[in-house]
């Protein structure tokens, strides 16, 4: 059998390069230490791969929980055809934030370290475990696609069997963890900027992670139709709008209760960089997407969904770097910027992720399980939705 070698396109090329910057800013992180490889410091000691790597990546992992809560807990079967990417979302997510967290560990070899040695009164020792426990039962409820493509059937009988109050546990270890990452920042409250601080972190952590997990499902299912030839589940895809809208709404009156009736509001109406970079977040984090959603023709609309669902996630996603970042610069006296290196692991982080899905699109029964949904014309995906790298096809 003759063997051809994968064509060279420009997403390819683009991720070649990364992959040889990466390694070289990864010989240096392991080999020189965090202080050769970042512009990190023991007054500013939690950056990019924390903000970014870990915070947001937790965050928009939780896909993953969402979809599996609605269709096993509130039995909302109809959402079952784009359970499985999710939950292969979910999957590398966690192990992605879990191979970035390698990178931020002074000593990345300790890592297992809080499996012998307990600080039950820690709440980075809960979000460890949460996390650790839950990256194995997505391993356990993204088994069966992978044995099923190998025809093993008794296996996931077995896997079956067990399902529900697998993914009931799932969600309960998701609903701590997610969280728990906004209670890591109630230790600080004279460091972090008053507009990020408030007791509601937990629960407003959890609330951004729900959107942002029907958000990130919108967001792949587009994008799965448009480069894997699918399908686009329309209907499902507007029942999640929907969703989206009803949680950022409550989302939207928590945080704004809690700025106005705490006082805190008046940090947003005085003119420095903290205030710009609020005004940024909620506007692509509550305010457009709300009014967007609120429109019917939004609503209904898969495309115009795909396209509300990346505003949210990017308001989102500034909201954990303003957390994690923007809100403790002025405590810490200092302006961070990552160093190139940073960057560039960070990136490859996330063409990691892109390629691996891929590859299991392409080898794995990921969407072929499912009983055709409504199909939207490929002409109207490919018109509007933009391409990601085609990087393992």
């Amino acid at each position: 059998m003759k063997m051809t070698l994968p064509k060279i396109t420009f997403w390819r090329a683009i991720f070649v390069v990364v992959l040889l910057f990466g390694a070289y800013a990864t010989y240096l992180r392991f080999f020189h230490g965090l202080g050769a490889s970042t512009n990190l410091s023991d007054n500013f000691p939690w950056g990019l791969w924390i903000g970014f790597d870990m915070l947001c990546g937790v965050m928009l992992a939780a896909g993953g929980f969402t979809l599996m809560a609605a269709v096993h807990v509130l039995n909302l079967k109809k959402y079952a055809p784009i359970g499985r990417p999710a939950v292969l979302t979910a999957f590398l997510g966690y192990l992605l934030v879990i191979g970035a967290l390698l990178y931020d560990l002074g000593k990345p070899y300790n890592i297992w370290h809080p499996m012998i040695m307990w600080q039950p009164r820690s709440v980075m020792f809960e979000v460890g475990w949460c996390v650790m426990l839950y990256t194995t039962v997505l391993a356990l409820e993204f088994a069966p696609i992978i044995l099923e493509r190998f025809h093993l059937e008794k296996p996931i009988r077995i896997l079956h069997a067990i399902s529900v109050p697998l993914i009931i546990l799932g969600v309960v270890l998701s609903t701590l963890h997610q969280s728990s990452l906004g209670s890591l920042y109630l230790i600080v409250p004279g460091k972090l900027y008053p507009l990020w601080y408030t007791p509601m972190l937990p629960v407003l952590f959890f609330l951004s992670a729900i959107a942002s997990g029907m958000g990130m499902t919108i967001f792949e299912s587009t994008m799965s139709a448009r480069h894997f030839d699918h399908a686009l589940e329309a209907p499902l895809i507007r029942g999640l709008g929907r969703g989206m809208l009803v949680t950022l709404l409550i989302y939207g009156v928590v945080r704004f209760h809690d700025l106005i009736s705490s006082g805190r509001i008046k940090y947003a109406f005085v003119q420095n960089y903290e205030s710009t970079m609020f005004w940024v977040e909620v506007s692509l984090s509550i305010f457009i997407p709300v009014v967007l959603l609120l429109l019917p023709r939004v609503r209904e609309n898969p495309i115009s969904l795909y396209i509300t669902s990346i505003l949210m996630i990017c308001g989102f996603v500034m909201n954990r770097m303003n957390v994690a970042m923007t809100g403790m610069e002025r405590s810490a006296g200092v302006r961070y910027v990552p160093r190139w290196s940073e960057v560039v692991i960070t990136l490859c982080i996330v063409g990691v992720g892109i390629t691996i899905f891929t590859l299991a699109t392409k080898y794995l029964p990921i969407f072929t399980h499912a009983s055709a949904p409504q199909r939207v014309p490929e002409r109207t995906v490919a018109a509007t939705a933009q391409p990601v790298p085609e990087l393992a096809r």
